[in-house]
């Protein structure tokens, strides 16, 4: 966004569409790169994103050169299902639906891995007295024969236990053994391992190869040479070598697989839960007042302006305005603040926070997708279906690895059967079947979006919502945070800070500010609302003054109950001959701290000073401490007077200031601390703050502000509070390192798996991978880059 303006964004906006299609049959990163590719080829799209994890894909193109319904049949050509979601389909339904898809699948997996699994271990038990019949009836018994290593240390280690405990395993025809393994090997295939083949099938007609394919082909190869070995075993005996059968390999392969897909399954609903929660915030129907009777209603049914009740303890069914009572709201699911925020009438409350003990009728706003909670969960799914830049490596080493891995097991199988001095073709066979097996896109797929995933779910714990991986990464390189003052340093509402009595002012501290406050119910300044919230915060009786006069730069002037009272300036003071030197030096003081101080003069006499001042917020001094210690050097950017800036500067920390700058001024001081080479996150929360957030590197706006500040952001912050910011950027940078630790992972986890299984380590060390044992590493790897990237959701953030 660093080049950007707000006209900019808002005129591209304009000229282009952004659409979300479900895309279903995708299993790894080959995968999603090959649609990916399809669509960012088509005519009109100027930006794809396929997300694994979402299942969906984001495409932003031009409505006068395609439309949704092309591009839907583009991504149908690459052989997988796409299809356009209701229009009408709500960010709730929409998660709801694929929460019991998920759940569906993870279930089906479930079943298949178990009743495979245990075929599995019945299969390997009858190919005991098997393999030691065929490898007798070649070579006397020797099973140092049997190419798969696996296999010959099951012999050697179950055999002798096998013969003891169950010889009757030893009777059984062998031609009846293998042809019962040769049925349950099929009804494997064909059930549990079905969905690899078909889709391995569509892949290739569409002239594709992902993840199914190398199963497919690994264990459909093992299959068709157990086949032949099965039907005509002479050919083998005929040269000396044993005819090994894999049934049982192809289906703990199988079995194996589908433990790790249903683990993978699991851990995808888990990186989804804060998506999930957010989701089931939302009631189902609201107590509404209608024709003078309470009725409860569905949710859907509910329209604009229409009275909700709202009893103690409830979750608030949407959002609107406090028209009767009072309460505490409990908000912390939606803002990360644990303690509740007191409510009164005329307050705002949002749909899906919890009531407290108080009871309140409120007229609804917002409503369906435009309620803060659908807006919340419709930008976090966006989020979560993004991609990060450092996710391009990945997709561009997706797109050639199946057929380079296929081209790798034919030069291992013909390497074997070049250099192999015991069979060669029978273990160059069990090797290839290795490389294809254990070779993972999937890892790769997986890396960055379940990161992704995790750290916006948990970025909307800690009341923060990332606009995406984008996003998420550039905040990982921040070194340098601007700050607006107004509203994001200090309150943005001045306060009465200091009640300063005249040694001649008898009548206290509560009549000064009283008489004061009154005078100031008759001003539009909003210095004079600060004094008459004081007054009314105190519960001070206030009163109309029976004349009022404002005098520009200088103060007011009227009668409050028959006293002549007049407030303002030190000059305003010298006007009416009043000697307020006995408090000139404190009202000074109280100056240089950024506070503006007020001279009061009742019936002609000097009788206080009253200092207002925007305070700062109590969390930004420890927000700042908090930027420090990670190595972010603070920048505050205000149009306030270099004095009042100063002041504050000194009081929060802050360690450089710019004051008396307008917008373009904010904008082009980010511009040249980038030219600085410098990384640069600007927070904000007014419409002047738009412009510098679209121009920083990581835009940073803080949610109870403006909506401009929140549409040019990259980070809201749902809570006024700088330490939000802080936890932002320390959610960054740990994601970032699990991103990193996962790619390392996925790419080092195929760099030596697929050498290992090839034989590389079997000349010096007679170490020769098995295909089953390929099967449940490559099962291994992509649960555990999954469950990597889930312990982001127990990371502490301070």
């Amino acid at each position: 966004m660093s080049s950007t303006t707000v006209d900019t964004v808002l005129d591209s906006a304009k000229a282009s569409h952004t659409i979300r299609i479900p895309v279903s049959g995708m299993t790894c990163a080959a995968c999603q790169s090959r649609v990916q590719r399809t669509l960012q080829k088509q005519p009109g799209v100027s930006d794809a994103t396929v997300n694994l994890m979402m299942k969906s894909a984001t495409v932003t193109y031009d409505a006068a050169a395609t439309s949704p319904d092309a591009l839907v049949e583009a991504i149908r050509d690459t052989g997988y299902g796409a299809q356009l979601a209701r229009e009408d389909e709500t960010a709730f339904e929409e998660q709801e639906a694929r929460d019991r898809a998920n759940v569906a699948e993870y279930h089906e997996l479930r079943t298949k891995a178990i009743v495979s699994g245990v075929i599995g271990v019945v299969a390997m038990v009858l190919s005991m007295p098997l393999m030691s019949a065929l490898a007798g009836h070649a070579h006397g018994g020797a099973s140092g024969t049997i190419a798969d290593p696996f296999m010959r240390w099951s012999m050697a280690t179950l055999d002798p236990l096998l013969r003891a405990i169950m010889p009757w395993l030893y009777e059984l025809p062998t031609v009846a053994t293998l042809w019962a393994l040769l049925a349950v090997t099929l009804v494997v295939m064909l059930w549990a391992g079905r969905h690899f083949y078909v889709r391995a099938w569509a892949a290739a007609r569409h002239g594709g190869a992902d993840m199914n394919t190398l199963v497919a082909v690994g264990t459909g190869a093992a299959f068709v040479y157990s086949l032949v070995a099965t039907l005509w075993p002479q050919l083998f005996f005929d040269r000396g070598m044993t005819p090994d059968v894999y049934y049982e390999a192809v289906i703990i392969i199988i079995a194996l697989i589908l433990t790790g897909n249903m683990f993978e399954a699991r851990a995808k609903q888990q990186t989804a839960s804060a998506l999930r929660a957010l989701v089931q915030l939302q009631p189902k129907s609201a107590r509404v007042l209608r024709f003078g009777e309470e009725v409860d209603a569905p949710i859907d049914t509910l329209e604009v302006n229409e009275t909700v009740i709202v009893r103690p303890g409830e979750r608030i069914p949407v959002d609107g305005t406090i028209v009767q009572g009072e309460s505490a709201v409990d908000e912390s699911m939606l803002t990360g603040e644990s303690m509740p925020v007191a409510k009164r009438v005329g307050d705002r409350v949002i749909g899906g926070t919890i009531n407290g003990t108080g009871a309140f009728r409120l007229s609804a706003t917002t409503l369906g997708q435009q309620s803060t909670l659908a807006q919340i969960v419709r930008l976090m799914r966006d989020a979560q279906g993004s991609r990060a830049p450092i996710q391009r490596l990945a997709d561009r080493i997706s797109g050639i690895f199946v057929p380079v891995v296929i081209v790798l097991a034919l030069l291992t199988l013909g390497a074997w059967a070049v250099f192999a001095e015991t069979a060669p073709l029978v273990r160059g066979f069990a090797a290839a079947v290795s490389v294809l097996i254990i070779a993972c896109p999937c890892a790769m797929g997986l890396a960055v979006p379940t990161a992704v995933m995790v750290a916006t779910g948990k970025g909307a714990q800690l009341g923060v919502l990332i606009k995406g991986g984008e996003a998420l990464q550039r905040a990982g390189h921040i070194d340098t945070i601007v700050l607006d003052k107004t509203g994001t340093v200090t309150e943005g509402k001045p306060a009465v800070t200091d009640l300063l009595i005249a040694p001649t002012w008898q009548e206290g501290e509560a009549a000064l500010l009283q008489i004061t406050a009154s005078l100031e119910t008759s001003s539009e300044h909003p210095l004079a609302a600060a004094i008459v919230q004081a007054a009314r915060a105190r519960e001070l009786t206030l009163t109309s003054p029976e004349t009022f006069l404002a005098v520009s730069g200088r103060g007011a002037q009227g009668v409050v109950d028959g006293r002549s009272v007049a407030v303002g300036n030190a000059a305003y003071m010298q006007d009416w001959a009043v000697d307020a030197s006995s408090l000139t030096s404190r009202a000074e003081e109280l100056a240089s701290l950024g506070r503006t101080p007020m001279y009061v003069a009742i019936d002609g006499a000097f009788a206080g000073v009253v200092a207002v001042a925007d305070p700062i917020k109590d969390t930004s001094r420890e927000a700042i401490a908090r930027f420090h210690s990670m190595g972010l050097s603070v920048v505050m950017l205000t149009g306030d007077n270099e004095r009042t800036a100063q002041a504050i500067a000194r009081e929060a920390g802050i360690d450089r200031v710019v004051a008396g700058v307008l917008p373009d001024g904010k904008v082009a001081e980010i511009a040249r601390l980038q030219s600085d080479g410098h990384v640069v996150a600007m927070v904000g929360d007014g419409i002047n703050d738009g412009p510098a957030i679209a121009q920083s590197d990581v835009g940073i706006g803080i949610g109870t502000g403006t909506d401009l500040a929140v549409e040019a952001a990259d980070v809201v912050l749902m809570r006024g509070d700088l330490r939000s910011a802080a936890h932002a950027i320390e959610l960054s940078r740990r994601t970032m390192t699990t991103m990193k630790q996962n790619l390392f992972w996925a790419f080092v986890y195929n760099v030596i798996g697929i050498p290992v299984a090839a034989g590389v380590l079997y000349p010096a060390f007679g170490l020769l991978l098995s295909p089953i044992l390929a099967s449940a590493a490559m099962a291994f790897s992509s649960v555990s880059v999954v469950t990597n990237s889930l312990r982001l959701r127990s990371a502490r953030i301070a």
